[in-house]
């Protein structure tokens, strides 16, 4: 058994480097990499390009990388419920690429399993369309959408072994299933580390050979980002 585990955050993110690009997992706030984005905050690595489904709000998640400047490009589905980085885009000071969500993750899960692009009919006769080969089939328009490349992939879970497999909970599955095996390096973040042997093998959702290196968060503040609570 080859053994993922890494004693820290810092280990884990060794080797990321100024100008790289970045898959980031979650939904909004749910999910998210957050002892992963602490560090890349820390370390003030410069001209990421990030991959996630929304940059998350202005204080919390990547909106804390866009408040220092460090992302030179977002790949995203939509700009969601950060005025920073509407703001950024609005006075061209990021480069932005909106992608139809389902698009953004089929992209990242094409790459974890080796296919290089797919048709796919989202986004025809629209300005995603722009510059990109439409083939037809049975009739129908469909466009040709390459994987993602990425340099590395931050990825958040609830629980996972030594060995790498590991176990979301809820929706916290998300774009992180998609994105864990889709870049060079991929990095598990994890709320409970346990050794190998533990899990449940038919509970696993990504096993260990999607994962390069796992470590133990040490907190989570999980945010909510929109409450609703009823009287």
């Amino acid at each position: 058994m080859i053994s993922k585990k890494v004693n820290s955050v810092t280990e884990a993110l060794t080797g990321v480097a100024n100008g790289m690009t970045l898959l980031v997992g979650g939904f909004g706030l749910c999910g998210i990499p957050e002892n992963a984005i602490a560090e890349l905050v820390r370390l003030n690595v410069q001209q990421l390009t990030c991959v996630s489904n929304n940059a998350g709000v202005d204080d919390f998640g990547l909106g804390l990388l866009l408040k220092k400047h460090q992302i030179k490009k977002m790949v995203s589905s939509y700009v969601g419920e950060n005025h920073e980085f509407e703001r950024q885009m609005l006075n061209n000071e990021i480069e932005v690429e909106l992608i139809p969500q389902g698009t953004l993750a089929e992209r990242c899960r094409s790459a974890k399993v080796g296919i290089p692009a797919f048709f796919t009919p989202a986004g025809v006769g629209t300005e995603v369309a722009q510059g990109k080969e439409v083939r037809e089939f049975n009739g129908k328009q469909y466009l040709l959408e390459y994987a993602v490349k990425a340099d590395f992939a931050l990825i958040k879970a609830w629980k996972g072994d030594e060995a790498g497999n590991i176990i979301f909970k809820g929706t916290a599955r998300n774009f992180n299933q998609a994105m864990c095996g889709a870049a060079k390096v991929n990095v598990v973040e994890v709320e409970e580390l346990v050794p190998v042997g533990t899990l449940n093998p038919n509970e696993i959702h990504v096993p260990g050979v999607f994962v390069q290196r796992i470590f133990q968060g040490e907190k989570y503040e999980k945010r909510i980002e929109k409450l609703t609570i009823s009287e």
